[in-house]
Parts: structure tokens; C-alpha cells; sequence
């Protein structure tokens, strides 16, 4: 057997960390800024998602951090938390009660994965996940919008469609025309234009091209424009239009930017309520995004889900109790990490050093980056994973693969993942009951006097298509032969052997002769005896065989 070897592609793992890196960090920010919490709770989070859950997941180019999905119910849950019964609201006291239900859900996510409960996420369809995709990179690409524009009121990383301003996720944009920076808008241009440059099929075929990656270079320019374009021109950049980072200095010291939970709640319901929603909602997002990025995992790797969902676990154990946010594995940053090159877990782990590592030694130079520089390197990300070629694709295939696309691309847009994922899976789960009331049985096309009639059951046959198969029994002209075919059929409910019992004495009356195919052993026995025999209109019985097989 193969031992695994990390450093197999240590010359494209190393750019593709940095890369994951420098997208991660403002993610990171934002995503802690969105939920209400401190910010540095943020930064912890994407500590413990590379380096933690990097290690002991099974996957080779997923990347996990704060989760985006859990924004709303991290900001409700620490605002519920440190709310007192005069109600007046704490963060010294929310927020470390709000870590203790962190900790509780990882434990809970350890015990998933022990039920083997990470087979769930396959129950997902294909164009379900398609939509996710294209629909991130269609967020992803209308929330950088704004910060390419200069304009950096909305927090980076909520997925939201309202924002806290009232705005949505479109209205922002034009807001954003209205208040532009020329010096984001030239660094956003540059950057795209070197980003498309290194696609290019020539620039692949140069060496020093494939250690020096694209958005290395974009960020760097992003560093000069920031200390040189203000001298050069009366271009200049507004402190919310760069990265910011919480310093240890401004803290007053290293110890007191973590935070350890209150375990004052630990038995109250609310807070295991709490701890458990975490661990479903973390756990179905992880899966989710574990299925996504496998899709796009060039050398089509399949993670194994039950590790995945002890990582994660063993990772929110720890986030919680240094002070950092729930966690899961994040689709933004797993395709920055695909696209950037990264093929082992090592891209993962690094990513999750060089956030430990800046933001202690490096946060003065972390802080020189614009926004518009990320924007420019996240704008290229979104639209790998919405190209129109793959929405000209499902549009050519078949229309309900297409529809539960669509529907799971807007859902995602105007509400969030978790809802538009649901909302895209019940479109679904209303199209395969649709289809079994629809069709549960084929039909003779003609009716031709002296042929018989053939209705061929399908493989299950539920109580959702009684009134379909009675409807057809009923429009059966007397005086003919009707062959009902369940040779196929695995399932067949009892409402439905009742009508068939039903529809064979009222053919003795309107002179139908009624004859049953199939193989009986694998239906549901009870009914057995309404099949076994094929009756004629007299009442006797045309198949003897059948009928020893009955007394047997």
C-alpha cells in the first residue's frame, strides 16, 4: 500500500496556502464581524480550520474556517445569551456562554461521525449541488462588486441578502456606483487584467510562472499601489477599503485576544438547543461543501465524510474553547485552494500557520492590502464556479435537472445557503413524488377491438398513485381482456392491491377478463393472493400453477 506522502506537491501546495491565505484572512474578519462577535474570534477560527481539522480531515484540498451559513444564528445566539432580564446586552458575558454551545456541538458532530451519519450528504442531488455552486459564484462575484468599487460598507463574507443597512444584496451595488474610489477601481482593473494574463495557455508553459501564481503577484501590486500610487497621483485608499487586523499592541497583549467559555448555562435547554443546531447546521454545510468541492477536485478524490465530521468536531472542540467561531468546511476557500493550484492537505495546513504566524508578526504589512486587490482575486474564484457554459450546459439537459438548478441558484441569491439548499432539495423530493403520482403505470397507447388491454406497473407503486391507476381502471370499455403487468414491480402498496382486487369483481360483471404477470415473491405478501391466479370473466382460474403455488 502507498504510504501518503505531504510534501508529494509541496511546489504547488506552498503558493496555493499562501493564496488560501490571503482570501481567508479578510473572510475570516468579516465572517466574525457578521455574526456579531469579536473580531479576533474570527482569526481563531481560521487558525484551528487549517491547522486543526486540516490534519485530521480526509480531504486533500478542502479548506474549513467560520462559517458564513451560521452568520445569522451565531449573531442571534450571542445577542439572546448576553441579553439580562432588564435587557441590557453584555459581549463579555454573550460571548462566552455563546463558546460553551460551540464546544458541547463539536462533541455532538464526534458522536455523528461514530452514527456514520456523513452518508447524508450524498442524498443530494447532482443539479442541487451544481446550483450551489454557480450560485456562490454569483454571490461571491455581486458582493466583491462593491469593494472593487472602492465602496466597503457591507461586511466581507456575509452571505446574507439583507444587509444590516436595510440594503440588499443588489440595491447595494447601485449604492456602490454612487460612491466610488478611482484607486480601488485601478487596482481592481490591474489585478483582473494580470489574474486573466496568468490563464493564459503561454503563460502555463513558462517555469517561473507556475511557482509565482497570479494572485501572489496581484496582492504584492496591491501592497505598492497602497504605500506608492498616493504620491504619484491624488489616488488614495480609506482605512474600511484595506484588511484589518486586530494587533496583540491594540489588545493590550497576546493572552488577552483569546477567550475561554462560561460554562454558567450548562444546564440549560436553551443552551444545548443551541449546541445542537450548531452541530446539524455546521455538519450539513460541511457535507455539503465536501460533496461540492470533490466535484471540482481535479484528480477526483472522495473524502471520506464520517473523518470529515470528526474533524470538524475535534476543530469546533478547540475554536470553542480558545475563543474562536463554529466552524466547517468553506467552499469560497476550498475552490481559491483547487484554483491556486493546491492538490494535498499541506495547502490547508499552511493556510492555517500563516494566519497564526501574521497576524502576530506581520499585521502592520497584512493591513497595507486593499480590499479591491481580494475583490479582484475572489471576482476571477466566483466566476470559475458560475461560468455560463455550465448554465448553457443544464439548459441543454433534461428540463427538471435544469429547473432544480435554477431554482437552487436563485434560492441561494435572495436568501441564503442553508435555505436555498433546502428549498433547491424540495424542489426535488416535489419532482420524484410528482413523477411516481404521474407515472406509476404505462398504458396502452390505442385500444384495439380483439387485443388486449396492457398496464404495466412500475417498481413501487404507492398510495399516491391510487387515484391515477383508479382513474384508468375505471376508463377500461367492458368487453375486453386487460393484462396488468407488475413483472417489474418490487412494491406494491395495499390501497393500491385493493383497487386491483376491486377492479377484478367488478370485471366479472362487465364481461373483462382480467389477467396478472409478475413475479409475486418480492411483493408485499399480505396481498399475495389477489395476484397468484389469473381470473377469467366466469370466475375460473386459467393459470393452475399459480394456484398450487397459493395452497403451497
Amino acid at each position: 500500500m502507498a504510504v501518503y506522502n505531504p510534501f508529494s506537491s509541496i511546489g504547488k501546495d506552498l503558493p496555493a496556502g499562501l493564496v488560501v491565505f490571503l482570501v481567508a484572512v479578510p473572510l475570516c474578519l468579516g465572517i466574525a464581524l457578521a455574526s456579531g462577535a469579536p473580531l479576533f474570534s474570527g482569526i481563531i477560527a481560521g487558525m484551528v480550520g487549517g491547522i486543526v481539522v486540516g490534519a485530521l480531515s480526509g480531504s486533500n484540498i478542502g479548506v474549513s474556517g467560520p462559517a458564513a451559513g451560521l452568520a445569522v444564528i451565531v449573531a442571534d445566539a450571542i445577542r439572546q445569551l448576553g441579553t439580562n432580564e432588564a435587557g441590557d446586552f453584555s459581549m463579555e458575558l454573550g460571548f462566552p456562554i455563546f463558546l460553551s454551545a460551540v464546544v458541547i456541538a463539536g462533541a455532538m458532530q464526534i458522536v455523528l461521525a461514530f452514527a456514520r451519519a456523513g452518508i447524508v450528504g450524498y442524498f443530494f442531488p447532482n443539479s442541487v449541488i451544481k446550483g450551489m455552486l454557480s450560485a456562490i459564484g454569483l454571490i461571491i462575484i455581486l458582493k466583491q462588486i462593491p469593494h472593487a468599487l472602492g465602496h466597503d460598507v457591507i461586511s466581507e463574507g456575509f452571505d446574507g441578502f439583507w444587509q444590516k443597512d436595510g440594503e440588499n444584496t443588489f440595491t447595494e451595488l447601485w449604492v456602490a456606483l454612487g460612491d466610488i474610489n478611482p484607486a480601488a477601481v485601478l487596482v481592481t482593473a490591474i489585478s483582473l487584467g494580470i489574474l486573466i494574463l496568468w490563464e493564459r495557455p503561454f503563460m502555463k508553459r513558462i517555469k517561473i510562472f507556475e511557482i509565482i501564481q497570479g494572485p501572489l503577484v496581484v496582492v504584492a501590486l496591491g501592497i505598492l499601489s497602497f504605500n506608492f500610487l498616493p504620491e504619484l497621483t491624488s489616488f488614495s485608499f480609506a482605512p474600511d477599503e484595506m484588511v484589518g487586523i486586530p494587533t496583540a499592541q491594540e489588545e493590550g497583549g497576546v493572552l488577552n485576544l483569546f477567550t475561554t467559555p462560561n460554562w454558567s448555562l450548562i444546564s440549560s435547554k436553551q443552551l444545548w438547543i443551541l449546541a445542537f443546531t450548531i452541530a446539524i447546521v455546521a455538519s450539513l454545510e460541511t457535507l455539503l461543501c465536501v460533496e461540492a468541492t470533490d466535484k471540482l477536485d481535479p484528480d477526483k478524490n472522495v473524502t471520506p465524510t464520517n473523518r470529515e465530521l470528526l474533524a470538524q468536531g475535534a476543530g469546533n472542540i478547540i475554536s470553542g474553547f480558545i475563543g474562536g467561531l463554529p466552524l466547517t468546511q468553506v467552499i469560497v476557500r476550498s475552490s481559491a485552494n483547487i484554483q491556486s493550484g493546491g492538490r494535498t492537505k499541506l495547502s490547508a495546513i499552511l493556510h492555517g500557520f500563516l494566519i497564526a504566524i501574521s497576524v502576530f508578526l506581520l499585521p502592520d504589512l497584512l493591513n497595507m492590502i486593499p480590499l479591491s486587490s481580494l475583490a479582484a482575486i475572489l471576482l476571477v474564484v466566483g466566476y470559475k464556479l458560475a461560468k455560463p457554459s455550465i448554465f448553457v450546459k443544464m439548459f441543454k439537459g433534461p428540463r427538471p435537472q435544469f429547473i432544480k438548478f435554477m431554482v437552487t441558484v436563485v434560492a441561494i441569491i435572495f436568501t441564503d445557503l442553508l435555505v436555498g439548499i433546502s428549498i433547491g432539495l424540495g424542489i426535488g423530493i416535489f419532482m420524484i413524488l410528482h413523477r411516481n403520482f404521474s407515472i406509476p403505470f404505462s398504458f396502452s397507447e390505442k385500444i384495439v377491438p380483439g387485443k388486449p388491454i396492457e398496464i404495466k406497473l412500475s417498481e413501487n407503486v404507492t398510495f399516491l398513485n391510487k387515484a391515477n391507476i383508479m382513474e384508468a381502471l375505471k376508463a377500461i370499455p367492458s368487453h375486453t381482456e386487460v393484462i396488468i403487468d407488475a413483472t417489474q414491480s418490487h412494491y406494491i402498496h395495499p390501497d393500491v392491491i385493493d383497487i386491483l382486487h376491486d377492479f377484478i369483481d367488478q370485471a366479472k360483471r362487465r364481461d373483462i377478463t382480467v389477467i396478472i404477470n409478475g413475479n409475486f415473491d418480492q411483493v408485499n405478501v399480505d396481498h399475495m393472493d389477489y395476484f397468484l391466479n389469473k381470473v377469467s370473466k366466469d370466475g375460473s382460474i386459467k393459470t393452475p400453477y399459480w394456484k398450487q403455488v397459493l395452497s403451497e
